[in-house]
């Protein structure tokens, strides 16, 4: 291959998260209820093989081709049958590479007054939806938990051919897991870490820029 060739193609690409099997996309739902802004959150059905029962927002994998916008709105349509017309995109929040390999991507959207009242849940998906005031979240700080990531190689990990012993001290990682208690229920996980991103950067303004 020709390096100018190569280098087109370089110019024409969108790069993309290394090794990366799936990307996903999820709207974050800001509706107006009792004169202030809250966030709405779905339970996931318990009849799906996946986090049944977990808290989320609405989203999904990613079609090819489709991009995070696109793909918000319509898993937004399926689960709570709200329109497209009926959210106004408001811009992308910060994205999440995962360790699992897949891209995680928030787009945060103002559901109009007139589609948050006929918001219907799809049974197949999702069991209820449930609403968090922006003013509880910007003085409620998260419980905040960390636990060790260890590297666990295979029994015939090559350690002769790549030249290093088997004691090898490999870097660990860290996980931290912010958890949202309210009503009940717990906020938490990649929902929780969206959660304590946008408030964030509501809190420190000069982020947004």
């Amino acid at each position: 291959m020709e390096l100018e060739q190569l280098a087109a193609q370089l110019r024409g690409r969108t790069p993309g998260l290394m090794d990366s099997r799936q990307s996903y996309a999820v709207l974050v739902p800001l509706v107006e209820r009792d004169g202030e802004l809250s966030l709405l959150y779905e339970v996931r059905a318990k009849t799906l093989r996946r986090q049944p029962g977990e808290v989320c927002f609405p989203g999904g994998r990613m079609e090819p081709g489709e991009g995070p916008e696109a793909c918000a709105l319509r898993e937004t349509f399926e689960e709570l049958s709200i329109p497209p017309e009926g959210v106004d995109l408001l811009g992308r929040l910060d994205f999440i590479a995962h360790r699992a390999n897949f891209l995680m991507q928030p787009v945060l959207g103002r559901v109009k007054a007139q589609a948050a009242e006929v918001i219907r849940p799809s049974p197949a998906e999702v069991d209820e939806v449930f609403f968090v005031p922006l003013s509880h979240l910007l003085r409620t700080p998260p419980i905040e938990y960390t636990y060790d990531l260890l590297p666990t190689p295979a029994e015939n990990f090559p350690y002769e051919l790549i030249g290093i012993p088997k004691d090898y001290q490999w870097q660990k990682g860290r996980e931290n897991v912010p958890v949202y208690p309210w009503q009940g229920r717990a906020i938490w996980g990649l929902t929780g870490r969206i959660t304590r991103n946008l408030i964030s950067l509501l809190q420190s303004p000069h982020n947004l820029q």
